[in-house]
């Protein structure tokens, strides 16, 4: 009986060493788990691992201005889907899982085929999400309180001095297609 009693004393007061290995543990565990999670979302982030789905939409942009400009600035596909603050980047990813979901398993989009016949579909869902979040993505790169209205074509100085600038509208409103086809436009509001 004294010999459990013991055993039991021991078990229920560990010593300060063996404290400091279990702290020590759980804090090299959150490392490596923060490592790997993170190193898991910036792969998530390349133009690689967006082809392979979105490979029509990886060749569009590469005719576009946000692909190759006189300024050497190329925006790929996270820099305008996926926002860089840490925690609008976590619930974009939790979003996109969805996403991976319904190519992988459900194959929606697995042709081009398939693709072209949800454009539209993806297309406006991509945009209200936009639109909601005030064009975050845009704003990643573009901040408005550093445009030179100057610089600007007159309608482009209109619409940015006056709807962008009281909050009416977002980038997305006027920018649609900046970077990919657009889709049939006749269902789409404003157009």
């Amino acid at each position: 009986m004294k010999l459990l009693k013991n055993l039991w004393k021991r078990a229920s007061t560990p010593s300060k060493a063996a404290a400091g290995i279990v702290l020590f543990m759980g804090f090299m565990g959150g490392l490596l788990f923060w490592g790997a999670f993170n190193t898991g979302m910036e792969a998530t982030n390349t133009e690689e691992f967006c082809s392979d789905c979105h490979a029509p939409l990886v060749k569009e942009i590469q005719e576009t201005i946000h692909y190759s400009n006189r300024s050497g600035v190329r925006a790929i596909c996270s820099d305008c889907h996926v926002p860089h603050e840490w925690s609008d980047k976590i619930v974009r990813k939790v979003q996109a899982s969805k996403e991976l979901f319904a190519h992988y398993v459900l194959d929606t989009i697995g042709t081009q085929e398939k693709f072209e016949e949800r454009r539209e579909y993806l297309a406006n869902r991509e945009w209200s999400r936009m639109k909601e979040n005030d064009s975050l993505e845009c704003r990643n790169c573009h901040q408005f309180e550093y445009m030179d209205f100057s610089e600007q074509d007159p309608r482009s100085r209109q619409q940015h001095s006056t709807s962008l600038a009281s909050g009416e509208k977002t980038c997305i409103d006027c920018h649609k297609g900046i970077a990919h086809k657009l889709p049939d436009m006749h269902n789409v509001e404003g157009w």
